[in-house]
């Protein structure tokens, strides 16, 4: 215990302020996305960020993946399916799961599209 309390004092924080540092991340996660019941298709798998992010079960694939293909791209539910070997109950899954859950969705596309224009 006593070298744990040495190590993080020499970095320049206290114990007081490690113990409130990993009380926030824990919290943070416990409030991290939780699976919809009503998509069961869809689950989240922690990216590249640490962040959680929906994607279809089996497969790997971003649910916002399957939205900008359609949204952005102009795909059709055929299209997809075909692009990204799913089926069509597949891509109807993640459209619907997007309509419930818009906001997170737009909010990890425009984080993403904003790190990319800033990095390209």
């Amino acid at each position: 215990m006593m070298k744990k309390i040495i190590k993080v004092t020499s970095q320049g924080i206290s114990l007081d302020q490690f113990i409130i540092w990993a009380v926030a991340e824990k919290i943070g996660i416990l409030n991290q996305p939780v699976d919809d019941p009503a998509f069961l298709g869809i689950t989240y798998r922690s990216g590249a960020s640490g962040m959680r992010v929906p994607v279809l079960q089996g497969t790997g694939l971003r649910v916002q993946t399957v939205v900008i293909a359609n949204q952005q791209w102009g795909l059709s539910v055929p299209q997809i399916a075909d692009e990204y070997n799913l089926s069509e109950n597949q891509v109807h899954e993640a459209l619907a799961f997007y309509v419930a859950h818009s906001q997170e969705i737009d909010r990890a596309i425009a984080a993403e599209q904003a790190f990319e224009s800033h990095h390209v």
